[in-house]
C-alpha cells in the first residue's frame, strides 16, 4: 500500500499573517493541489510527479493569487503537464482579470479544465466529484478517491469557504471519508460574523463531522487574526481532530 500524505502549504483564510499563508494543500504522490493561495510557493521541493492537477474551490483572491507564482515554481521544478480545474465561469473570470495583460503579461503554460460538464470524472486512476456550496459568489466542495495501491482507495473531502451544508443529500455525499478537510474560519463566539460572511464556525463543523463520521477531521481556512482552539465538543468526536497549520503533514 502506498503511503499518501497531505501537506498543508497555506492554511489561513482571507489574508496571510506571520505564520499562515492562504489556502493551498498538496498530495505529492498524486500531484494533486487543492486551491492556489499564497502557500503554493512552498510547492517546488515537494513535487514528485511529472504532472500537477490544481483544483480550485472558487475564484476569491486568497485561493487563486498563487497561480501567478507558477512560472517561478515550474522554473524551479519543471513538470510536463499542469491542469487547473474549476467551474467554467470562475476560470473565465480568473483568465480575464487575474491574467489580464495589464496585470500579468505572460501566458501560463497550463491547461484550463472546466468541471461543469461532469459531476464525476476519472484522472490518473483517481476519482473526483463535486457539489456546489453556499458562499458569496459560490464555491464547490470536492470528494476525491486516490489510489493507494490496495484494493480500496483513500477518500478525501475538501470543503472550504462554505456556510456548511447540513442537508441529508450533501451530508450523505460527504460521509465516511478518510479525511474531512472542512473550513472553520471562526470560533463559536463569532457565529453571526461567520454567517454574515458565508463561512463556518466550530460548533457547526462539529455537527457536520458527527453526521458524516470521517476517520480524521482537519480544520482549515483558519482566521489569520485569531487562532482557533479545540472545544470540548471536538474532543468528544470519535474521529481524530486537528487544526491545520502551515507545515502540517497528515498521513492519509
Amino acid at each position: 500500500m502506498k503511503t499518501l500524505e497531505l501537506h498543508c502549504l497555506g492554511t489561513a483564510g482571507y489574508h496571510p499573517n506571520e505564520s499562515r499563508h492562504t489556502s493551498c494543500y498538496f498530495v505529492p504522490e498524486c500531484g494533486l493541489v487543492l486551491d492556489a493561495g499564497t502557500g503554493i510557493f512552498r510547492l517546488p521541493n515537494l513535487i514528485q510527479t511529472d504532472h500537477l492537477n490544481i483544483l480550485l474551490s472558487h475564484a476569491h483572491l486568497d485561493h487563486i493569487v498563487g497561480l501567478t507564482f507558477l512560472l517561478d515554481i515550474l522554473y524551479q521544478r519543471p513538470v510536463q503537464d499542469v491542469c487547473i480545474w474549476g467551474q467554467r465561469e470562475k476560470l473565465a473570470s480568473i483568465r480575464e482579470h487575474l491574467f489580464h495583460p495589464d496585470i500579468f503579461p505572460v501566458e501560463l503554460p497550463v491547461t484550463w479544465k472546466s468541471i461543469d460538464e461532469n459531476d464525476t470524472w476519472q484522472l490518473q486512476d483517481a476519482s473526483f466529484s463535486w457539489r456546489p456550496q453556499d458562499h458569496p459568489g459560490g464555491s464547490v466542495a470536492y470528494k476525491i478517491e486516490l489510489p493507494d495501491g490496495s484494493d480500496s482507495s483513500t477518500r478525501l473531502l475538501y470543503a472550504t469557504d462554505t456556510l456548511g451544508a447540513e442537508d441529508d443529500v450533501t451530508l450523505d455525499w460527504m460521509s465516511d471519508v478518510d479525511l474531512l478537510m472542512h473550513e472553520c474560519n471562526f470560533d463559536d463566539k463569532n457565529q453571526s460574523w461567520a454567517e454574515k460572511t458565508g463561512h463556518c464556525y466550530l460548533d457547526k463543523v462539529v455537527r457536520i463531522a458527527k453526521r458524516t463520521t470521517p476517520k480524521q477531521l482537519l480544520l482549515t481556512h483558519i482566521n489569520p487574526i485569531a487562532e482557533l482552539e479545540l472545544s470540548d465538543a471536538c474532543r468528544d468526536l470519535p474521529c481524530g481532530v486537528q487544526i491545520a497549520h502551515d507545515g502540517t503533514c497528515v498521513s492519509l
